[in-house]
């Protein structure tokens, strides 16, 4: 799978890692930064790109951490046909994938560490939505809401 990944400084340890295995396991990672730790860089300069990559189809799927999650998943959330969401458990990283076609998973690297984090993008990237008639009508509803 074509996965494409971003962080800020809070995040950069975590994404190198998770390049790493990604890379391991056969996925062809896009990185969209921060290339170097750099204390000074704001998320919405990494997340963005990869918001609107996945938006575009670029990448099939994003993965992208910050400190907390928070503020990065707020901001991916602005794009147009992204599907963001914050995540710390296993049945939420399948299930938002699921039930929501959930499409850019959102870690907070002074949340979670390293184990957990490759778990959940795991369970993330290994989901597949079901197209239940109950989902795409509320995915339907949602998608009138994007500007």
């Amino acid at each position: 799978m074509r996965v494409g990944i971003a962080a800020d400084h809070a995040g950069f340890v975590l994404k190198e890692q998770l390049t790493k295995a990604l890379g391991e396991s056969g996925h062809e990672v896009v990185d969209f930064g921060a290339s170097s730790l750099t204390p000074e860089d704001d998320y919405p300069d990494y997340v963005v790109p990869l918001a609107l990559d996945v938006a575009r189809g670029g990448v099939e799927r994003g993965l992208a951490i910050c400190g907390s999650g928070v503020g990065a998943c707020v901001a991916a959330n602005k794009v147009k046909g992204v599907r963001a969401a914050l995540i710390h458990d296993i049945f939420s990283a399948h299930q938002g994938v699921e039930d929501d076609d959930m499409n850019v998973i959102f870690f907070g690297a002074r949340v979670i560490g390293y184990a957990l984090a490759w778990d959940l993008t795991e369970a993330f990237l290994a989901a597949r939505f079901n197209e239940g008639e109950r989902h795409l009508r509320r995915l339907g509803k949602v998608s009138v809401l994007e500007t």
